[in-house]
């Protein structure tokens, strides 16, 4: 599991040594004559391949260029904090697909599914008899001490017993048939308008492409979010439930997204300035008075929904929300207190955690990860610090993390005072080969790493998966960090039919 030779998606092995070469400094032939230099064409790629050879590189060049004006006009930005001032970017967006096979999404979607049945009944159960804990399967010192466990839903039946509505599983290549998941996200998972721009971006650059290759549509997924959501109405709604997206507003490093998603389903985007509790139901303001909602797909974390209940200086939730949620005249999306599955000391446990519930073994292993609050664990990451990952529990967006294989030796020795002061705040992992596909760089075609992070939506009717999901993608020569705030950008996936 520790670093090696890439596994490249498309073209075996021959892409990433020969390809290498021409990334340190030497001129790369022509696109066209790419079947010079690669050999052993993976099946799934076959025909995109038979169309790549046939490529003039300018048009491929030109075309780039003109999907990056068109993410450009759309306003397809994201905020990067941290800084003096928000900084707005462009989403880097690579036109050369990755693609999946029939048979390779079948049993990634049986893996996916099996994991959020899990993830669901887990959460139920540990805000009710936790049984799990009982059954010595999970330390109670990871759940009522966690600061994402949430006292406040205990006991608590959400309308149609779903807490995971829209749940995003991040997934990495290392081998031919070998996927790991690398976390869960059951909170607010993010990124799905990329996944569905970068599709209509494709559809728009290259429809030769789709008329070579039968790959599974996407589009349907906003139409698929609500009619999830719907199903997913408290038993007081009258008719065809209302569906609302709550957003902290525009300056939100995902606004883009809110408002793309709220536009595509036909629904209202709302702020907790439009909204209040009215006769004992959740209303938004409405140029005819206060409509009640049944249904708030929120992207608002847990300790902003009401300022009665957690944070009393939150100015983006809505006064009494969670009193009404409590009494079932309200389904909130997802639920509160689903971001203790995003924990990753929690993720160390999902082996055991599926089993359990579902009483079969993972389909989908995890990465080994060693529990730094673990004194053996805490000494062998001490001792390994430059060969491992090592993250925080609650962390996310690539942020707080150690790369140890490429970080300096200043930053392994202040990573090592962390990891001393509160080792229970982090977790490591081994630095694993991932897969690479190729992008479109000035010299040519070169491997970067990916990570693949598919969408499911689970209701009461059922679990339905998108077909492929968001590839992101590691743009920097090397780098294992996919993630858009860290310099990482985003590709269609393709999911081939039968």
């Amino acid at each position: 599991m520790g670093p090696g030779r890439t596994f490249d998606e498309m073209w075996g092995h021959g892409l990433v040594q020969r390809q290498s070469q021409g990334d340190e400094g030497g001129p790369l032939p022509p696109l066209s004559q790419a079947q010079t230099l690669y050999e052993g064409t993976r099946a799934p790629y076959a025909d995109f391949d038979a169309w790549l050879r046939e490529e003039e590189p300018a048009r491929l060049r030109r075309k780039q260029h003109e999907a990056e004006a068109v993410f450009r006009l759309t306003g397809i930005t994201f905020n990067v904090y941290g800084r003096a001032e928000a900084e707005e970017r462009l989403i880097p967006f690579d036109i050369i697909p990755r693609i999946l096979s029939a048979r390779e999404w079948a049993r990634l979607a049986r893996g996916i599914e099996q994991r959020v049945r899990a993830l669901n009944a887990f959460l139920h159960d540990i805000y009710h008899r936790q049984e799990i804990v009982r059954a010595g399967r999970l330390p109670q010192a990871m759940v009522a001490p966690n600061r994402a466990f949430l006292p406040q839903m205990i006991g608590m039946e959400p309308p149609g017993g779903v807490y995971t509505h829209v749940v995003g599983i991040d997934l990495v290549r290392t081998g031919e048939d070998e996927f790991f998941v690398l976390e869960d996200n059951a909170r607010t998972p993010s990124g799905v308008s990329y996944m569905l721009e970068n599709r209509e971006t494709m559809l728009q650059m290259f429809p030769e492409l789709f008329a070579r290759n039968r790959v599974r549509p996407v589009s349907n997924y906003p139409a698929a979010l609500r009619r999830s959501l719907a199903a997913c109405a408290p038993p007081c709604a009258e008719g065809e439930p209302v569906v609302a997206v709550l957003t902290p507003g525009l300056y939100n490093s995902a606004y883009y997204e809110h408002s793309f998603l709220a536009d595509k389903m036909g629904v209202e985007l709302v702020e907790g300035q439009d909204l209040r509790v009215v006769d004992g139901r959740l209303a938004m303001r409405t140029t005819r008075g206060y409509r009640p909602i049944d249904v708030l797909y929120r992207r608002v974390d847990d300790d902003f929904l009401d300022p009665m209940t957690f944070r009393p200086d939150s100015a983006l939730g809505v006064p009494g929300l969670f009193d009404i949620y409590r009494a079932g005249r309200v389904t909130i999306a997802n639920a509160p207190g689903t971001g203790i599955a995003d924990d990753k000391a929690i993720y160390s446990y999902m082996p055991e955690i599926v089993e359990f519930y579902t009483g079969e073994k993972p389909i989908l292993p995890n990465v080994p990860t060693w529990r730094c609050h673990e004194p053996e664990a805490l000494a062998h990451v001490l001792a390994h610090l430059s060969e491992l990952v090592v993250k925080e529990v609650h962390g996310s967006g690539g942020y707080g993390m150690l790369i140890g294989p490429t970080a300096s030796r200043r930053e392994i020795a202040a990573f090592r005072e962390k990891l001393r002061a509160n080792p229970g705040n982090y977790i490591a992992q081994p630095t694993l080969a991932l897969s690479t596909v190729p992008v479109l760089t000035r010299a040519g075609l070169a491997p970067r790493h990916v990570d693949l992070r598919p969408y499911v939506l689970v209701s009461p009717e059922g679990v339905t998966i998108t077909p492929g999901g968001l590839t992101r993608v590691a743009l920097r020569k090397g780098s294992l960090v996919v993630n858009s705030s860290q310099g990482g950008g985003t590709k269609d996936t393709w999911v081939l039919e039968e």
